[in-house]
């Protein structure tokens, strides 16, 4: 099925090459992050294996510059060729679109491991709401890889090196998962700022509908797109399976804080979303637990200069690991996150999902069939209780 792309973006990185910045308006550097997804150990890396990754925009600007990352990597890994444009279909992209990418003006970049580089700004601007298309080729690829696991977003690779070419024809193997990109900024108007998404396998977008873009924050990134408000940045920093206060699924929360949020440009706001998976493991977590956790996230962040939105857990009765013991952990957590006074603002996702008639419950036209993801509906539903006022905040290191 063809993509919708905004008529505009056909112009990428051509239509500002020589222009000059409107009257008035700010020429400082001011990037902001416009896609990101948290990075973790996935698989081992090939050598002579070109990546073709289907990414989603959340603001437009200028200066479209892309993050590596070989955060989980045990050696350097060499980028040799990494091209950006724009999906037209599949694999295939839009005529005349197609750019490459330098790296301190080189055309190849070596990534230490456990490192990520950023490219050099691309001239030119980036509608909102565009598929980009970054297209990296490694010729010494080995050891562990790193990327994001679960994309709901079907990508594509290909032996050799074929980043260069805006066909799809040798993209021929599809995957459903993003590899060593981990970030996407863009310059935009002044004064705009970002929401970084820090959550588990509903934030990753489970149970919502594969290459429509259906997460809870995309739903949240086209609303703020409609709405008056300087927040038109949004990152979904989710991992499936993944916890506050231990590694397992993806390093936790407390422990990737830094690397997947606080480091990404233009970040105003961090909106906390995870604990179900902590609840549910029934491994002795205790809601003085969690509230510690919670407690650590906040202070660093706010010690970053950035606010937080916390959001309540939400029901799961029906789910496998459901049980009363658990349930009474949920219900003293979003008690805290309520009325504990330690965050900025507060969404309550609970009261969004919940059934009527049995609150443990979540409600069933929101349900993505196992009790525990919410369905295409309920994503929306949970973007629009997320009030964008909340995310405008300015706090001062």
């Amino acid at each position: 099925m063809r993509a919708a792309v905004p008529a505009a973006a056909a112009a990428l990185l051509t239509v500002l090459v020589c222009a000059a910045p409107p009257a008035g308006a700010s020429t400082a550097p001011h990037d902001v992050v416009t896609w990101a997804a948290s990075a973790d150990a996935l698989g081992t890396g090939v050598a002579g294996r070109g990546h073709r990754l289907v990414v989603h925009t959340s603001v437009g600007g200028t200066g479209v510059r892309v993050r590596l990352s070989n955060a989980f990597g045990d050696r350097p890994i060499t980028f040799d060729s990494v091209w950006a444009g724009i999906r037209e279909q599949g694999a295939e992209l839009r005529r005349g679109s197609n750019r490459r990418l330098t790296f301190g003006g080189e055309p190849s970049v070596a990534v230490p491991a456990g490192a990520t580089v950023w490219s050099d700004p691309l001239p030119g601007s980036l509608p909102a709401a565009t598929d980009l298309v970054v297209s990296l080729h490694s010729p010494d690829a080995a050891g562990p890889a790193t990327g994001h696991g679960m994309a709901m977003q079907t990508s594509y690779a290909a032996d050799g090196d074929h980043t260069a070419e805006e066909k799809g024809a040798a993209w021929t193997t599809s995957t459903g998962s993003w590899l060593y990109l981990d970030a996407v900024s863009v310059r935009p108007r002044s004064g705009t700022g970002a929401v970084a998404a820090l959550g588990d396998s509903i934030t990753d977008g489970w149970q919502s509908s594969s290459d429509l873009n259906r997460r809870w924050p995309d739903y949240l990134a086209r609303r703020l797109h409609r709405t008056d408000t300087p927040v038109q940045g949004v990152a979904d920093e989710g991992i499936s399976g993944n916890k506050v206060l231990a590694d397992g699924a993806g390093q936790s929360a407390l422990n990737r804080l830094d690397r997947d949020v606080l480091s990404l440009p233009g970040v105003r706001t961090v909106f906390l979303f995870e604990g179900v998976n902590d609840i549910k493991a029934h491994t002795g977590v205790t809601a003085e637990d969690m509230i510690e956790g919670y407690r650590m996230i906040v202070a660093r962040a706010h010690a970053a200069g950035k606010c937080v939105v916390g959001a309540t857990v939400g029901p799961f009765k029906g789910w496998g690991e459901w049980d009363p013991a658990a349930e009474a952990v949920r219900q003293e957590v979003n008690a805290f996150v309520r009325d504990g006074g330690e965050f900025d603002a507060v969404t309550d996702f609970d009261r969004v999902l919940r059934s009527p008639y049995d609150p443990a419950r979540m409600l069933p036209a929101l349900d993505g069939g196992d009790h525990l993801h919410p369905n295409d509906k309920g994503m929306q539903a949970m973007a629009d209780a997320v009030d964008p006022t909340a995310l405008d905040c300015d706090r001062a290191p």
